[in-house]
């Protein structure tokens, strides 16, 4: 019956995941760099006034977001960039006038909407390309500092693991085993699940300024990054959690405060005969039951609402809050995070659960329990899965695919031990093992301690056989108690006349070996439970794997936007993408050119796509098409295209351009030699309004 349950679920699942990532569409998250004006190893002829970054999504900028250093490692920007026409994807900084020829590096470094940081570095040429002393993979800032991004990351993940241990627990407590909550264990669990959520979410408060900054240690009580933090959605959420961990503390007061102080609950007793005798009884204990179950209901739901809140301050400051679909991406988000605390903190609580001799009612309710979050996991993982990945090629070819596999794979492992858990419950509940009510396992606790105490006592009676007493003179002497027949005993041990040193030692040895079977039996229990709880501790440790795949894949772009950039440098980001240098065979390669003449005409504004081919050396068809804003073809003045190779001071070499149709031009160029060259695209849109743009061309 289980195993059909497994694989329906799974078959289910499969389908879902086939039909999302099957029909996926492509969407932004994760912030990523699309497009750079100059473009990236780009050669421009004359400077430019400002350099601007378009990235994926929308991005945070500060006073050193973008900065240019010439060929000397020195700054050139005018610093304090922004956004381009007011787009929040863009990022634009300017540029002081007079540079001279060389090659120009620009240093990046933002925040993007899903409060990732995210940075780079590329450089561009004016004139023809030289040699630079700047290192685009040593820049400061480039890159956050080693000890800060560890730091940081592994504040991420105690967060996780911290609120997974807090919700889960607290959720086992309310729903499994509300008298748990007097065990030192499980208070000890929720404080300690507390306690790291608070010191971690305070840690990464800190740390995300340093972070941003690519600083050291050093900043990290630098109150300015701080207040810069908390201006950012991230500082916003981390803030929240705060104040709803003072409330959580709250919480946790009412929970060990109403549930630990309980007494047993009242036992059931055999039916009189009479009727009315036994509807009074039922009535008077649910009445005496009353109060904990108000209690239970009053904290579940409160809990519940902690939780949720909780788990927004994570949904709302990561991947769910951009893209597609953000309406439907944030509850499932909360949901998924909620649904993981349940079981993998509920899983740690049910180790100790057992450990300190709960029955198997309490394990069959907590299978019910991880049953409902595994499938609440299910749908929203599944979902989650199409959003971020977004093709099937995704999965093996990005990071963010390939972590995905992982989790799903440890998931496997985690619904494997599961199966072997409620197999084990299974044989519990059918009476092989522990005990299905707390007053069965008492009446079998006690026969266990009195085989421990007839255990010793047959023990005493060798010893004190061994030594020369009878069993009764084992006994008479203390009065008829236990403490007194082993006190006795172990007296007559060290005054028996002519007892052997080492018989004496092998006797105590003995007895001490009684006891401590004893005491392992007691805390062992059946062979049953001994296997529910070795299953149940595996779904435990495989579960920490989770919580770090999970934190690493917060971390990694999502397989939609690497699909996003590699289309974006496909079609036309740089010339060194889009044709590979080092073939000699024929090819295509496709420029596209944004221009802006700077008029208002119909073709003004828009872009010039050139079309080269073979693209090696000798004769190359040219194909140029002008193309308004909306991609429609438009009609200039006068379209012109020349090519340089700066490398060898050649060129510029003309073209003769012969109209073909509307915005289109087509001609003929002999390529001498191989090498990067530099496409120089000349659009006139009226008698003064003209643009000049250039875009890199690998020959050969």
């Amino acid at each position: 019956m289980l195993l059909r349950q497994a694989r329906t679920w799974l078959a289910t699942a499969g389908a879902l995941l086939v039909l999302l990532i099957g029909t996926a569409s492509p969407a932004a998250a994760h912030a990523a760099l699309l497009q750079t004006d100059p473009a990236q190893n780009s050669v421009v002829a004359t400077e430019p006034a400002a350099v601007t970054l378009t990235f994926s999504e929308g991005v945070t900028l500060s006073g050193d977001s973008v900065r240019v250093l010439d060929p000397g490692g020195k700054p050139v920007d005018l610093g304090n960039p922004g956004h381009a026409d007011g787009r929040g994807d863009t990022a634009t900084v300017g540029l002081r006038p007079g540079l001279g020829n060389g090659t120009y590096t620009v240093a990046w470094r933002a925040v993007s909407a899903d409060t990732h940081v995210v940075g780079g570095a590329f450089t561009f040429s004016i004139g023809a390309p030289s040699d630079t002393s700047v290192s685009t993979s040593q820049i400061q800032g480039a890159q956050a500092n080693g000890t800060v991004s560890a730091l940081y990351g592994t504040g991420r993940a105690v967060a996780y693991g911290a609120f997974a241990l807090l919700v889960g627990v607290a959720a086992f407590v309310l729903l499994c085993w509300p008298r748990g909550a007097q065990a030192r264990s499980v208070q000890r669990l929720l404080m300690g699940g507390w306690v790291g959520l608070l010191a971690a979410t305070v840690a990464v408060l800190l740390l995300r300024g340093p972070y941003e900054q690519g600083s050291g240690l050093g900043r990290v009580f630098d109150l300015s990054l701080v207040r810069g933090t908390l201006d950012e959605r991230l500082g916003t959420a981390l803030a929240a959690r705060l104040l709803l961990l003072a409330a959580g503390g709250v919480f946790l007061s009412l929970l060990v405060g109403q549930l630990g102080q309980e007494s047993a609950p009242v036992a059931a007793t055999a039916p009189s005969g009479d009727a009315e005798e036994d509807e009074l009884r039922r009535l008077e204990r649910r009445a005496a039951e009353r109060p904990l179950r108000e209690a239970r209901l009053a904290l579940g739901v409160g809990g519940a609402l902690l939780a949720l809140g909780l788990a927004a301050t994570w949904a709302a400051a990561d991947h769910a809050a951009v893209g597609i679909q953000v309406w439907v991406a944030l509850p499932f988000d909360m949901l998924h995070l909620v649904a993981m605390a349940c079981w993998l903190g509920g899983l740690v609580a049910l180790v100790l659960a057992l450990r300190d001799g709960a029955g198997v009612a309490v394990a069959d309710r907590f299978s019910k329990v991880a049953l409902v979050s595994v499938a609440a996991l299910v749908a929203t993982g599944v979902y989650q899965a199409w959003r971020g990945v977004g093709s099937w090629g995704a999965l093996v070819d990005t990071e963010y695919g390939r972590l995905l596999l992982i989790k799903v794979g440890l998931v496997l492992v985690m619904l494997g031990a599961a199966f072997f858990s409620r197999r084990w419950t299974a044989r519990l509940r059918a009476g092989a093992g522990v005990p299905a009510t707390a007053d069965a396992a008492a009446d079998q606790t006690d026969k266990a301690d009195r085989a421990d105490e007839a255990d010793v006592e047959r023990a005493d009676v060798r010893v004190g056989a061994a030594i020369g007493l009878t069993a009764d003179d084992s006994v008479t002497d203390s009065a008829g108690t236990e403490s007194a027949r082993t006190e006795s005993a172990g007296t007559d041990i060290d005054a028996g006349p002519g007892l052997d040193p080492g018989r004496r030692a092998q006797l105590e040895r003995q007895r001490a070996a009684v006891a401590a079977a004893g005491v392992r039996r007691a805390q062992d229990g059946s062979p049953t439970q001994a296997g529910l709880r070795r299953s149940v501790l595996i779904e435990a440790v495989v579960a920490i794997g989770v919580l770090v795949v999970t934190t690493l894949l917060t971390n990694a772009p999502p397989g939609r936007v690497a699909a996003q950039v590699a289309a974006a440098s496909s079609g036309g980001g740089s010339a060194a993408a889009a044709a590979p240098s080092g073939g000699a065979g024929a090819r295509t390669v496709e420029l596209k050119i944004p221009y802006d003449t700077g008029g208002t005409e119909a073709g003004a504004k828009g872009t010039a796509t050139l079309t080269v081919n073979p693209a090696t050396t000798g004769a190359n068809q040219l194909t140029l098409q002008v193309a308004n804003g909306a991609g429609q073809p438009v009609d200039v003045p006068e379209a012109q295209l020349s090519f340089t190779l700066p490398d060898r001071d050649l060129g510029p070499l003309p073209v003769t351009l012969t109209k073909s149709g509307t915005g289109r031009w087509s001609g003929t160029a002999q390529i001498p030699l191989t090498g990067e060259w530099v496409a120089a695209v000349v659009v006139r849109s009226s008698d003064i309004d003209q643009d000049t743009e250039t875009k890199q061309l690998t020959i050969g």
